[in-house]
């Protein structure tokens, strides 16, 4: 009972805090370290059943990396493109060079500088990802690439655990490594094996039952875990290939999506754990260069990513707001140091420090991809050093068409259709890769991209485009397209679609020739065959029915 009485006094504190976080728009992270710092010896003292406390924040730790590990699909990488790999290692190695070199000046050893150089050198997915889906730009041009880099970091940092886990044996070095490689290769291949022969088959029974696919979940999360534990290797390791192996499978989503919750509860505890057993006294004590450290990713890093993405010829806004998700380091280098610091390769003391560093640098990351636009307004007058004459943006959509389509519904092979006919350059828009996809098996000159991000329109070079036609889903986004289109090509035919009268009010009302509601068309168009042909008319319509199933066989259904 009294483990119970003060995990609830403990979760009291940690929501208070949160509340303080949510007010100041700060990721929960930092009060979540401030909750442990309150909550531990320092101040109330609250901490005394640390190992219970500690099961669970490991629990945590798996849940985490599980989830990250559904992440890494690798198709995601493919879809991403070897961008997001150059751009991702280049930074790695830039940032551990850049690190070790600045830590060996702080007075540090060669082999802390090694420890501290890596806890650099990532950042954190879980932030990034949730600020980047809170304004809605993981769509973005920007907002791709860097989900991508930060995937290849995870994957670095996966390896560099690896070889953490490998120097802390009792063997040579040359030894740790083959033995790691060898026992890492069979557990590997044996999970590769499970996940391609076994898991696919059990696809239906699994969806049988919310409830059972939910504990089959934890059981293969937590079981992957501990046998990866049982052979050698920690605890994060085998959590992460757990969730890779079900990384390709249907439920993948549906599983992280359930098991989030979980995982936000487990994971409180862990950084809570991480405050507590922080020295306000060692903090204190390495404030100098923790400051040194936390300016070096604050600026370093996005200085790094913008001069790499220029070179690949990006332009200077995207090179700019992609490398402000790498101004900060992550909850994976905090995993790496704490392991560090179990094999006895580091000093409490370094940990206390890279936290200070964490705290500060997400804090102050969060509020620059928070406000990058003016951010980028102030600063881009200084910033045209990192762009090249010929950028490659534009390759993304900047030829010339006739005519282009955003959104690709039901229905849209017959304006395509007409196109061709008229043997105009065309274009089809959407966001939706498994539309993308299918649309170019088909030959049909289809982009992926996002119609509400402002940026990717200018990319378009609408200037020339004769006819616009809206067709999302979305009517704010049919407005946006349609604004747009208006304002930067007068001369073009803007349609838009809307489904209800005072949408295409608001549509008429902007200026756009033609609102087509597919409901009003439809009606009218029985109408007019009810009034030429009466209601007796059954060879007209039988005529009328083989044509429309003509039609829907040769365009949609084969």
């Amino acid at each position: 009972m009294d483990v119970f009485v003060e995990i609830s006094l403990i979760l009291v504190v940690a929501t208070l805090i949160a509340a303080l976080m949510q007010l100041l728009r700060q990721p929960l992270i930092i009060g979540h370290i401030i909750t442990g710092l309150i909550v531990g010896p320092t101040v109330l003292d609250l901490v005394h059943s640390a190992e219970t406390v500690e099961l669970f924040s490991h629990m945590g730790i798996a849940l985490l990396l599980f989830i990250i590990g559904l992440g890494l699909n690798p198709r995601v990488i493919k879809e991403v493109g070897k961008i997001a790999v150059m751009t991702g290692v280049g930074q790695i190695l830039f940032t551990s060079t850049i690190g070790f070199l600045v830590a060996q000046a702080l007075g540090f050893s060669a082999a802390h500088s090694v420890y501290i150089a890596l806890g650099l050198s990532f950042s954190s997915t879980i932030i990034i990802l949730k600020l980047l889906s809170d304004r809605k730009d993981t769509h973005r041009l920007y907002g791709k690439i860097a989900t991508g880099f930060l995937l290849v970091q995870d994957i670095v940092a996966v390896m560099a655990l690896v070889a953490v886990t490998a120097l802390g044996q009792d063997q040579s070095l040359g030894e740790a490594m083959t033995s790691t490689l060898l026992s890492g290769a069979a557990f590997i291949g044996g999970i590769v094996l499970v996940s391609i022969y076994v898991l696919p088959h059990l696809q239906k029974f699994l969806s049988r039952s919310q409830e059972f696919l939910f504990l089959f979940a934890i059981g293969w999360g937590f079981g992957v875990a501990s046998l990866a534990y049982a052979i050698g290797f920690s605890i994060e390791i085998g959590a992460l290939a757990a969730g890779v192996a079900l990384a390709s499978s249907p439920y993948a989503f549906e599983v992280a999506s359930k098991m989030r919750p979980l995982r936000d509860f487990f994971i409180v505890l862990f950084f809570i754990i991480l405050g507590a057993e922080l020295d306000i006294m060692s903090i204190g004590s390495g404030l100098l260069p923790a400051t040194a450290l936390s300016i070096l990713i604050l600026i370093g890093n996005p200085i790094i990513v913008m001069s790499i993405m220029g070179a690949l010829k990006f332009k200077k806004k995207t090179g700019f707001k992609a490398g402000l998700t790498v101004a900060q380091i992550s909850e994976f280098s905090l995993i790496l140091l704490l392991l560090a610091r179990e094999q006895n390769f580091i000093t409490d003391e370094i940990v206390s420090m890279m936290t200070l560093v964490a705290m500060v640098t997400i804090a102050v990351s969060t509020y620059m991809i928070i406000y990058s636009d003016k951010l980028y307004d102030w600063l881009e007058p200084y910033l045209s050093i990192f762009e090249r004459k010929n950028t490659r943006d534009k390759s993304e959509g900047g030829d010339k068409h006739d005519v282009i389509l955003f959104g690709y519904k039901t229905g849209s092979h017959t304006l395509i259709d007409s196109f061709k006919k008229i043997n105009k350059k065309y274009l089809v828009v959407d966001y939706n890769p498994e539309v993308i996809e299918s649309l170019n098996k088909q030959n049909i000159n289809a982009l992926y991209g996002d119609a509400n991000d402002a940026e990717f329109l200018e990319d378009l070079s609408l200037e020339s485009t004769k006819m616009v036609i809206a067709a999302t889903s979305d009517h704010s986004t049919n407005v946006l397209v349609s604004r747009h289109i208006l304002e930067c090509n007068p001369k073009a035919v803007v349609i838009a679609k809307a489904e209800e009268s005072n949408e295409a009010d608001v549509l008429y009302d902007i200026g756009v020739h033609y609102v087509m509601m597919p409901h009003f068309l439809g009606s009218r168009d029985i109408s007019r065959k009810i009034s030429r042909y009466g209601l007796k008319s059954h060879d007209y319509f039988a005529k009328a029915k083989q044509e429309h199933i003509n039609h829907l066989a040769k365009n949609y259904h084969g």
